[in-house]
C-alpha cells in the first residue's frame, strides 16, 4: 500500500519544471514539503512549539540545511564515516534561508521555531541550494504555524550575457554575475553574490529576472496550500502581555528627550547610548521599588521603540543622523600598511568606530583549502577569516570558535576580494586573508574588504584593482511616502532601519553584495537610488585608501617564501617522481627545496618553494635535465656512474645513462676503462647514436680530443 502525496509541479520556463510534494514524508512535522527537480530531492520540515517561553521577547528561530552523503554516492570523511558538523556552505545556505525567513514571521510570534532543510539526493551538475529556500517557505506555507509567505530563492546568473534561473554547476563556472535572490510575490527580502566588475544597471536587471521566476514559485506554493486542509486555520497564539497604559506613558514621557538627543548628532557610540539609557532611567525614577520590578521589562522595551522611531524621524525630518553626519557623508578614515613587520602582509583600516587589523599569508600548493562536501568538492588557493571578539563592542563574550555571523562576513569579503586575485602562472601563491576586528561600530564585513585590499598589496601581491566596500541603510515612512537612503551606516542605523546593503567593488564595477530587506515595498526607483549612492560612497573611499597605498609593492617581503612554477609534459611527471618518490625526495633535499606536481591537462605543474632564487635555479635545472630529450650531435658533461670491462655508464641528463664504449675512450687503444676513468669523474662525452629498437644510447669522448697523427 503506498501513501497518495498531494503534489504541484510548475514549469521553469528552461524545460525544467520542479514538483512540491506534502503528505507522505514526515507527516508529525508541523508542516514537510518535497521538493523535486530532475534527480535533485529537497525534504524541509518546520516544526513550532505551541507557547513561547517565559521573558521571551523574540522569535527563537533556527535554519539548518544539511546535505547526505548518501545523495550523491559518496562516503563522508574522517574516522567515523558520518555526517559531523555543518561545513561552512552548509552554514551559509542555512544563513539565507534564515534571511528570508525571518522577516515574515509577525512580530509577536515568539514560539521556538526550527526549520531543517535535508538533500537526499543529488542530481549530477544540479545545484539543490538554490531551492532551499523554497522548500522551507512551502513547509511553512502548508502548516498551521503564522507566517507572511508565501516566500522563495532562486539563484540568477548571467552567461554569455543572458540572464539564466538556477544554472548547472558547470554553467555557473562561465557566470560574469552569481546572485541568490529571495523575495516574496511582492517584494525582495534578501540579495547575496558575486560579479566580475559589473556595472549598477546590470545588477537590477538581475533582481528583476529573478523577482519574476519567484512570482511563479510563490503562487505554486499557494495552490498547493489550498489542497491542505491543515495550512487554511493558523493557530492562535497570545505571546506578548502588553500594558497600553504604561506604553502612552513611556512615549509621552521619553519621546521628545530621545529626539533632542538624536538632533545633536554625538559620534561617541557609548557616549550616545549613555544618554538614551540616563532617560529611561529617569522614567523608572519615578516608580516606587516595588512598581519598578514590576513595569521594568515592559518599560524597556516600549522605550526600544520610542528610541527608534524618535532616530528615525530626526533622519527623514531633519536629515541628520545619530552622529551628526549628512545622509551620504562616510566617516573619517585612516589607515596604514606593513604594521606587523613579521607578516607576509599588514594593513589597519580603520572607518570611524570600525577598526580591522588584516594580515596576509602566502603559502605553496599544499597549503589549499580542500573543499570534500556531498554536492561541491575541489580545493581553494584563496582563503578569507573573519574575526569578531567581544571586546570589539565592549562586551564580555566567549573566546572561542567561529560563528555563523563570522562565517557569513567573512565569506561576503572573500567573494569580494577573488575577482581582482591574479590566477593561473601569475599568482603561484595560496593565499590566507585574516581580519581581526578590533572596534565594531557597523560595516566591520567591508572594513576587512578594505583592510584586505591594503594587505594584499603590502604583501606584494598583483591584484588587478583595489577594491572597496561600504555598507548602505535605509529608513522609510510609507504613510508619509518619505525615505532616506543612508551611505556607511553605523551599527545602531542597521539595528533600527529598514535595509543592510553591502556593496564592494573597484572604480570599474561591483564585485560582490548583500542586502537584507525589513520592509514592505521597497522600490526599484529606491534600489537604483542606493546602489548610484554606494558607488559614490565607494569611489570616496578608494580615494582615502590611495593616501595609503595605490599599488602593490613590487616584490615580496625578504621573509616571503619564494615560488616559481613551471610546466612540464605529463609524461614526464614519473620521471621527476621518480620509483617511491627517490627523485623527487632527493632533488629536495640537495636543493633545499620543496616541490609540489600536479597533473593539469596534459601539463605537469610543478611549484618550488624555497627562501632563496638560487636554491629554485639548481630545483629548476634538475627538472629540466630529467625532462629533456637527448639529441644525437649534443655535448653533455656527464657523471661517471659504473664502470665494466667494455666501457663505462655515464649520467649525461638526471635519470639517463648511455654507454661509452672503451673504444670510444681515447683514440690509443685501451687495456682497461681504468686506466683513464673512474666512478665519479666528471667527463664530457657527445651523443654519437640512439638505438631505434631499444632507445640505448651511445657516446663517445675521443671525438672531442684532437686525433694524433699517424706515426
Amino acid at each position: 500500500m503506498s501513501i497518495q502525496a498531494i503534489t504541484k509541479t510548475f514549469q521553469m520556463g528552461d524545460g525544467r519544471s520542479i514538483t512540491l510534494e506534502t503528505g507522505k514524508l514526515a507527516k508529525q512535522a508541523d508542516g514537510s514539503v518535497v521538493v523535486k527537480m530532475g534527480n535533485t530531492l529537497l525534504l524541509a520540515t518546520v516544526v513550532a512549539a505551541q507557547d513561547a517561553k517565559e521573558d521571551v521577547d523574540f522569535l527563537p528561530l533556527s535554519v539548518d540545511y544539511k546535505e547526505k552523503y548518501a545523495s550523491t554516492g559518496k562516503f563522508p570523511g574522517g574516522f567515523f564515516k558520518r555526517e559531523g558538523r555543518p561545513s561552512e556552505y552548509e552554514i551559509l545556505i542555512s544563513r539565507l534561508v534564515d534571511r528570508a525567513l525571518r522577516p515574515l514571521f509577525p512580530d509577536d510570534f515568539h514560539a521556538e521555531t526550527q526549520v531543517i532543510i535535508q538533500l537526499f539526493s543529488g542530481g549530477e551538475n544540479e545545484s539543490p541550494d538554490a531551492l532551499a529556500a523554497l522548500a522551507a517557505s512551502a513547509a511553512l506555507t502548508v502548516s498551521d504555524i503564522p507566517f507572511n509567505g508565501p516566500i522563495s530563492e532562486v539563484r540568477v546568473a548571467r552567461i554569455n550575457g543572458k540572464f539564466v534561473i538556477n544554472p548547472g554547476l558547470k554553467e555557473m563556472e562561465e557566470a560574469d554575475l552569481e546572485l541568490m535572490v529571495a523575495a516574496s510575490e511582492d517584494n525582495i527580502l534578501m540579495v547575496e553574490g558575486e560579479m566580475k566588475e559589473v556595472s549598477e544597471a546590470v545588477m537590477l536587471e538581475a533582481l528583476k529576472t529573478a523577482h519574476d521566476a519567484i512570482k511563479i514559485q510563490c503562487q505554486a506554493q499557494k495552490e498547493l496550500a489550498e489542497m491542505v486542509e491543515k495550512s487554511k486555520t493558523k493557530r492562535e497564539y497570545c505571546h506578548e502581555n502588553n500594558n497600553e497604559e504604561l506604553r502612552e506613558k513611556v512615549k509621552g514621557a521619553t519621546y521628545q528627550k530621545c529626539y533632542d538627543i538624536a538632533l545633536k548628532g554625538n559620534p561617541d557610540k557609548h557616549a550616545r547610548s549613555d544618554s538614551f539609557k540616563a532617560v529611561l532611567e529617569e522614567f523608572l525614577q519615578g516608580y516606587t521599588e516595588e512598581e519598578r520590578a514590576e513595569i521594568q521589562g515592559l518599560a524597556k522595551r516600549y522605550f526600544h521603540d520610542v528610541e527608534k522611531e524618535a532616530v528615525r524621524n530626526v533622519i527623514l525630518n531633519e536629515r541628520i543622523r545619530l552622529d551628526g553626519r549628512k545622509l551620504n557623508q562616510i566617516r573619517p578614515i585612516w589607515s596604514e600598511i606593513d604594521y606587523l613587520p613579521a607578516t607576509h602582509g599588514s594593513a589597519i583600516f580603520t572607518r570611524g568606530e570600525t577598526q580591522a587589523l588584516v594580515t596576509v599569508t602566502l603559502g605553496s600548493k599544499m597549503d589549499e583549502q580542500t573543499i570534500d562536501g556531498a554536492v561541491i568538492e575541489g580545493s581553494s588557493k584563496f582563503i578569507l577569516h573573519y574575526n569578531f571578539p567581544g571586546f570589539s563592542t565592549g562586551e564580555v563574550r566567549r573566546f572561542g570558535s567561529p560563528g555563523r555571523r563570522e562565517i557569513g562576513h567573512g565569506n561576503l569579503a572573500m567573494r569580494a576580494l577573488k575577482e581582482v586575485i591574479p590566477t593561473g602562472e601569475e599568482n603561484p601563491y595560496t593565499i590566507r586573508v585574516v581580519s581581526e576586528i578590533l572596534e565594531s561600530n557597523g560595516s566591520s564585513s567591508m572594513a576587512t574588504v578594505c583592510g584586505g585590499t591594503l594587505a594584499l598589496m603590502d604583501a606584494g601581491v598583483k591584484i588587478r584593482r583595489p577594491v572597496a566596500g561600504i555598507a548602505m541603510g535605509l529608513i522609510t515612512d510609507t504613510k508619509a511616502e518619505k525615505y532616506a537612503v543612508l551611505s556607511d551606516i553605523l551599527g545602531d542605523e542597521d539595528h533600527l532601519g529598514d535595509m543592510d546593503f553591502k556593496v564592494t567593488g573597484t572604480k570599474d564595477g561591483i564585485t560582490a553584495c548583500q542586502m537584507d530587506i525589513k520592509v514592505d515595498g521597497l522600490s526599484y526607483q529606491i534600489l537604483e537610488e542606493a546602489l548610484e549612492q554606494a558607488r559614490q560612497g565607494r569611489i570616496h573611499i578608494l580615494g582615502e585608501m590611495a593616501k595609503t597605498a595605490t599599488e602593490p609593492r613590487a616584490d615580496y617581503k625578504e621573509h616571503v617564501p619564494r615560488i616559481e612554477r613551471m610546466s612540464i609534459p605529463k609524461e614526464f611527471i614519473g620521471a621527476v617522481i621518480g620509483p617511491g618518490g627517490k627523485v623527487i625526495q632527493e632533488m629536495q633535499r640537495e636543493t633545499n627545496t620543496t616541490i609540489v606536481i600536479e597533473e593539469v591537462g596534459n601539463l605537469g605543474m610543478i611549484d618550488i618553494v624555497s627562501p632563496d632564487k638560487a636554491s629554485i635555479e639548481a630545483a629548476k635545472a634538475r627538472i629540466r635535465g630529467i625532462v629533456a630529450v637527448p639529441e644525437i650531435g649534443e655535448i653533455y658533461d656527464g657523471t661517471v656512474k659504473s664502470i665494466v670491462p667494455f666501457g663505462a655508464f655515464v649520467e649525461i641528463l638526471p635519470g639517463k645513462e648511455a654507454l661509452l664504449h672503451i673504444s670510444e675512450i681515447e683514440w690509443n687503444r685501451l687495456e682497461k676503462v681504468e686506466e683513464v676513468l673512474h666512478e665519479g669523474d666528471k667527463v664530457r662525452v657527445k651523443l654519437i647514436g640512439i638505438d631505434d629498437r631499444n632507445g640505448k644510447m651511445k657516446l663517445s669522448r675521443k671525438v672531442l680530443l684532437e686525433k694524433p697523427e699517424r706515426k
